[in-house]
C-alpha cells in the first residue's frame, strides 16, 4: 500500500515538472500588458521624476511610429517622383513632333499660303465647283485646327505633369526634413530617458516598469484611446440632425443664425449615441472646450478648441490641444494623428445646405456659433 502511494506521489511529481518544463510560465512583463493588471488598476506613481520618464516613454514610442510612418510617405513619393519625371521625359518627346506641325500650320497662315485657297473658294463660277471646293476647304482647315488642339491638349497635360512633379519634389524634401528632425528628436529624448533611469534609485525596476508601459500602450493604451475618438467622430457626425431637431437650439435674428448648443444638451446626445459616454462629460469653458472620462483602468482626458474652415467645405474643426491618458501628456505626434485620422468637425450645412459659420465662441457652459445664408 505505502509502495502504491509512494509511486503514485513520484508520478505526480514527474508529472508537475514536466509541465513547468514544456509549458513555461508567462513572464510578468506580458501579463502587465492586460489593463486589468495590478500596475494600471493603480494611479500612475506621484513621483514626479517617474512621471516624466513616463511620458518621455510615451513621446519617444510615438515618435517611433511617428518616424515609420514619414519613412513609408517618403519612399511612396519618391517612386512618384520619378514616375512623374519619366512620363514627363516621354511627353515631351511625343509633344516634339506635334509642336513641329503645329508650328508649320501657323506659318502657313502667318505666311498666306491659306489665302489662295480661300481665293478659289470665293472665285467659284459654279454650284458644283463651289461645293467641291467648300468639302476640300473644309477638311483643310479641320485638319489644321486637330492639329493645333492635339498640341494645345498635349502641352496642358504635359505642364500639368511637370507642376505635379514640382509640387511632389517639394513635398518630398519637407519629408526628409521633418523626417531628419524627428530622428535627432527622438535621439535627444531617448538619451534623456537613459539619463533618468541611470539616475533613479532602482535603474533596473525603473527601465522593466517602462518597458512594461510602453508594451502596455503600443498594444492597448493607444487602441483605447482611438476607440473613444472614432466614437466621437461617429457621433459628432450625426450632430447636426440632432441640433436640428432639438428645439431653442437653433435660432433665426433676421439673415443670421445662431446656434447655442449647452454642454448638457451635447452630454446627452453623446450618450444616446454610445455607452461609452455614460462616464465622459463635454464642458465648454472660456475658449476652450475639454472632455473627461474614465472607464476601468482607462482615464482620458482630451482639451481643445474650434476654428471655422472655408475650404474644402465649411465648418467648425476641432484642434485637439491637449491629450492627458492615465495622467500623462500624449505628444505632439499623437495629437495630430488623432486629429488626421478622426474627424470631430461640425459642418452647419448638413443642418441647412445654405449655412456656413462665420464665428465661434464657447463659455458658461454654452458653444455659440453664428451662421449666415450663402447661396
Amino acid at each position: 500500500m505505502r509502495s502504491r502511494n509512494a509511486q503514485s506521489r513520484m508520478m505526480a511529481t514527474i508529472l508537475i515538472l514536466f509541465c513547468c518544463t514544456v509549458f513555461p510560465l508567462q513572464s510578468t512583463m506580458y501579463l502587465s500588458a492586460d489593463p486589468s493588471g495590478s500596475f494600471f488598476n493603480s494611479s500612475i506613481p506621484d513621483n514626479e521624476e517617474t512621471r516624466k520618464l513616463l511620458e518621455q516613454t510615451l513621446s519617444s514610442a510615438e515618435i517611433e511610429r511617428e518616424i515609420i510612418k514619414i519613412t513609408a510617405e517618403q519612399k511612396a513619393l519618391e517612386e512618384k517622383v520619378d514616375y512623374l519625371e519619366e512620363q514627363a521625359i516621354q511627353k515631351k518627346s511625343a509633344i516634339a513632333n506635334q509642336q513641329e506641325r503645329a508650328g508649320a500650320v501657323l506659318r502657313s497662315y502667318y505666311m498666306g499660303d491659306r489665302d489662295g485657297l480661300l481665293a478659289a473658294f470665293l472665285s467659284a463660277k459654279s454650284i458644283s465647283r463651289f461645293l467641291a471646293l467648300f468639302d476640300y476647304y473644309e477638311i483643310i482647315i479641320g485638319n489644321d485646327r486637330s492639329i493645333l488642339t492635339q498640341y494645345e491638349d498635349q502641352y496642358k497635360d504635359l505642364k500639368k505633369t511637370l507642376q505635379t512633379a514640382q509640387r511632389s519634389s517639394k513635398d518630398l524634401a519637407q519629408l526628409r526634413t521633418a523626417l531628419e528632425e524627428q530622428k535627432i528628436r527622438v535621439a535627444a529624448l531617448n538619451k534623456e530617458i537613459e539619463g533618468g533611469i541611470k539616475d533613479s534609485s532602482d535603474p533596473d525596476n525603473m527601465s522593466a516598469l517602462l518597458q512594461e508601459f510602453t508594451l502596455y500602450w503600443e498594444n492597448i493604451g493607444l487602441r483605447e484611446v482611438k476607440t473613444y475618438f472614432k466614437a466621437l467622430s461617429s457621433a459628432m457626425n450625426k450632430l447636426p440632425q440632432f441640433v436640428q431637431n432639438r428645439e431653442g437650439v437653433l435660432t433665426r435674428k433676421g439673415m443670421t443664425y445662431v446656434l447655442n448648443l449647452k454642454e448638457e444638451d451635447l452630454n446627452e446626445f453623446l450618450q444616446s449615441q454610445n455607452k461609452l459616454f455614460n462616464d465622459f462629460a463635454f464642458h465648454f469653458n472660456d475658449g476652450t472646450i475639454t472632455a473627461t472620462g474614465k472607464s476601468g483602468a482607462l482615464a482620458l482626458s482630451l482639451t481643445g478648441h474650434y476654428i471655422i474652415q472655408e475650404e474644402p467645405i465649411n465648418g467648425l474643426i476641432f484642434q485637439v490641444d491637449h491629450v492627458v491618458f492615465n495622467g500623462l501628456e500624449l505628444p505632439d505626434t499623437t495629437r495630430r494623428t488623432l486629429e488626421e485620422e478622426f474627424d470631430l468637425g461640425f459642418y452647419p450645412g448638413k443642418i441647412v445646405s445654405f449655412l456656413r459659420a462665420t464665428e465661434v465662441d464657447s463659455k458658461e457652459g454654452v458653444l455659440q456659433v453664428k451662421l449666415s445664408i450663402s447661396f
